[in-house]
């Protein structure tokens, strides 16, 4: 094996276990989402509107609301 050939192993190597728990990073979910759309919640894209609760997420990614 040539000494460049040896030198681009021992460089992966090396960046191995910290490219393998950056990409662990991204198989975790974000949390629990939560159960909306019933006794007075609703999901709504972005922010809630002015006069109600942010709850929390909704499968969709949406914001989970709550009527006030």
């Amino acid at each position: 094996m040539s000494t460049k050939a040896m030198k681009i192993l021992f460089l992966l190597l090396l960046l191995l276990p910290t490219v393998s728990q950056a990409a662990a990073g991204f198989v975790k979910s974000p949390g629990p989402f939560i159960r909306c759309g019933y006794r007075g919640t609703f999901c709504f894209p972005g922010a809630c509107p002015r006069g109600n609760t942010h709850l929390g997420i909704c499968r969709s990614g949406q914001s989970c609301c709550k009527w006030l």
